[in-house]
């Protein structure tokens, strides 16, 4: 919020403020598209105050290095949120040691060209009595920082130095990973580029629907919800998230219920012996075990044989013979399911 109450002040007073953008005053700097308002910017891009350069067309959000790879004799802190625009950082001397001006400290702006403003410090020992040392100029001879808004640099832009890039969240390197600067102020290689990663649309689910906003692509984070038809179940999340890599997370299924295959005997269903007839449309849910009673082959006693609901495919236990009609009615106490249980020893 500071920072944009910050651009919009510049905004409004950059008239006055703003130096007029000479040839020649730039120094080392290069500057953006010269402007008087924001409306002769581009996109994302506002009329601000860049230093020596005057109103130019500058990217608020893109960053300069940071962070720095570590200087000799100096300590560098950044004094703002972030590395960004007009971002303000210092450059202080190491006890004993001093700039050429005589100062052990100094400040380096966050210019619209992604460099910091002044020549790189130098702090050399100062001799005795607290004299500075005699004046050091060391020119600022640097390379260009690439113009992206998803590509962010860390290190030293400066001949000699190495730079390290990265790509925000949802978006993947396609280049080298650090470049170098050499002396002729070119880079070793190309700049990366920032790829931004989609997925595809979603697969429909058998037997389900999407809730989604019907779109060819899908940014990373995107979420999409299933839902299944009825009398179906959702076997998996509710959900799928589209990941980094450009695809989906494990997307769920829609199972079906199966029929009980039993008729004249009673079975176990969530820990309750009930006739099948009795079951809400005589079938069980996806996942659901069954157990059935089977009649011991020798002895008048049964035990049980647990099957379990797949997708609508639920199978009888081999053990297991269903009553005849006739006994269902006449000898409904023998049934196989009403019989006592074997004892185990005579299961052995």
């Amino acid at each position: 919020c500071f920072r944009k109450i910050l651009y919009a002040h510049q905004s409004l007073d950059t008239t006055e403020q703003c130096p007029e953008r000479i040839l020649g005053n730039e120094r080392r700097q290069t500057c953006p598209k010269k402007c008087q308002q924001d409306k002769d910017c581009g996109n994302k891009r506002q009329c601000l105050c860049d230093g020596q350069c005057g109103l130019s067309c500058v990217a608020p959000g893109r960053t300069c290095p940071w962070p720095l790879p570590p200087g000799k004799n100096f300590d560098v802190a950044l004094l703002s949120p972030s590395p960004s625009f007009s971002a303000l950082l210092e450059v202080r001397c190491k006890p004993g040691f001093a700039m050429h001006n005589g100062l052990d400290s100094t400040i380096r702006r966050c210019q619209g060209d992604r460099q910091w403003s002044g020549d790189e410090p130098v702090c050399t020992a100062s001799p005795r009595g607290g004299l500075a040392a005699e004046p050091v100029l060391v020119p600022e001879v640097s390379c260009s920082l690439p113009d992206d808004e998803l590509l962010s640099v860390q290190g030293s832009a400066i001949v000699g130095s190495t730079i390290h890039y990265q790509c925000a969240a949802g978006s993947v390197l396609i280049g080298n990973s650090e470049n170098i600067c050499h002396e002729n102020q070119t880079w070793q290689y190309p700049h990366p580029i920032c790829r931004r990663v989609v997925c595809p649309p979603p697969k429909e689910v058998e037997r389900g629907h999407l809730v989604a906003v019907q779109r060819t692509a899908y940014e990373v984070g995107d979420t999409i919800y299933y839902l299944c038809k009825k009398n179906f179940l959702l076997d998996g999340p509710n959900q799928v998230t589209c990941l980094p890599n450009g695809t989906w997370s494990a997307e769920p299924a829609c199972r079906a219920r199966c029929p009980v295959p039993a008729q004249r005997s009673r079975v176990i269903v969530g820990g309750v012996k009930r006739w099948p007839y009795d079951l809400t449309d005589g079938v069980v849910a996806h996942g659901e075990n069954v157990t059935f009673f089977c009649k011991h082959p020798e002895k008048l006693c049964s035990f049980t044989a647990t099957e379990v609901c797949v997708d609508g495919q639920l199978k009888q236990p081999s053990c297991y013979l269903d009553p005849t009609w006739l006994q269902f009615k006449l000898f409904p106490h023998r049934l196989v399911s009403e019989i006592d249980p074997c004892d185990p020893a005579d299961l052995q």
